[in-house]
């Protein structure tokens, strides 16, 4: 056990996981401007995209690019100042640091280093497309984006179909259509849904529907912004899968469970590995003993 306090005062720096908006600038918060300006450094997703923001709310904080090509390269550097004391902001290009950024790595090299992490409130794509969805806002589940590669992102979808909690998801609208059509394959066509576009900006919008009728909008229109799809859950899952998991339970036991209920060996070792929240691949070494050789 570790207790760790975000704002005891000691000769090391902060790090401030700061929230940056989802495309109207009045989300920003007086307490994240406050914040960018207090901080000795900027870890920025995209320095030129955050310089944007900065030059709106006159903040002069100097930035250090921070993204998932330089990962390795640069923890190492932002623990280090910290450890020096200077407090460290960290930002993704739009919303909260960490869910499609390197910030959980960062995050995790502080709290093996004992540095404190002080997380800021403020704008989410996900939530905020929740509760203006119609769809049951609790319980729900927060996937992010889907595999690009086909096969994977079907396997993906498989090992989600009996998830009985509303599914969020994020997606580009180059991949809008096929995803679509994925879900609709994998969920059923008759399966509710929402799409939210542009969120908080002059054209945000939201298409609600079945999965087919919004796969059908996608394939004849023209498809423009950045969208978080919503689907509901499955009324009636077929198998045991659960929103919780036994984690003291063997691996072995719990892909066996779901294979016995109908499933194939492959989606029920993915979900397992979605269950679980760990890569597929783990679950398939666990399974196969490869990880015992």
């Amino acid at each position: 056990m570790e207790r760790t306090r975000s704002f005891k005062t000691e000769a090391q720096g902060h790090l401030y996981l700061v929230p940056t908006p989802i495309g109207n600038l009045d989300d920003m918060t007086f307490r994240a401007v406050k914040t960018l300006q207090a901080v000795d450094l900027i870890a920025a997703e995209d320095t030129r995209n955050t310089q944007k923001l900065l030059n709106h709310f006159d903040i002069t904080t100097k930035q250090i690019s921070f993204h998932e090509h330089n990962t390795r390269e640069r923890i190492p550097q932002l623990v280090a100042k910290l450890q020096q004391g200077l407090d460290i902001a960290q930002v993704s290009d739009a919303g909260m640091p960490s869910i499609s950024d390197p910030g959980h790595e960062l995050v995790n090299a502080c709290i093996a280093a004992h540095i404190p992490v002080a997380p800021l409130p403020g704008a989410n794509a996900g939530l905020t497309a929740l509760i203006a969805s119609g769809l049951a806002p609790q319980p729900f589940y927060f996937y992010g984006f889907l595999d690009r590669k086909p096969k994977d992102q079907r396997a993906e979808i498989e090992g989600l179909a009996q998830r009985p909690e509303t599914l969020i998801f994020y997606e580009a609208p180059h991949r809008l259509k096929k995803t679509l059509q994925n879900l609709a394959t994998g969920f059923g066509d008759d399966r509710p849904a929402v799409l939210c576009r542009e969120l908080t900006k002059r054209y945000e919008e939201f298409l609600r529907g079945t999965l087919a009728e919004l796969a059908d909008w996608a394939a004849t229109d023209t498809v423009r912004g950045e969208f978080v799809v919503l689907v509901g859950g499955n009324p009636a899952p077929t198998t045991t899968a659960t929103t919780a998991v036994d984690l003291s339970e063997p691996v072995e036991v719990q892909v066996d469970r779901l294979i016995a209920a109908g499933e194939k060996p492959n989606a029920a070792i993915k979900e397992v590995a979605n269950l679980r929240g760990v890569k597929k691949q783990v679950i398939y070494n666990t399974y196969h003993h490869l990880d015992k050789e």
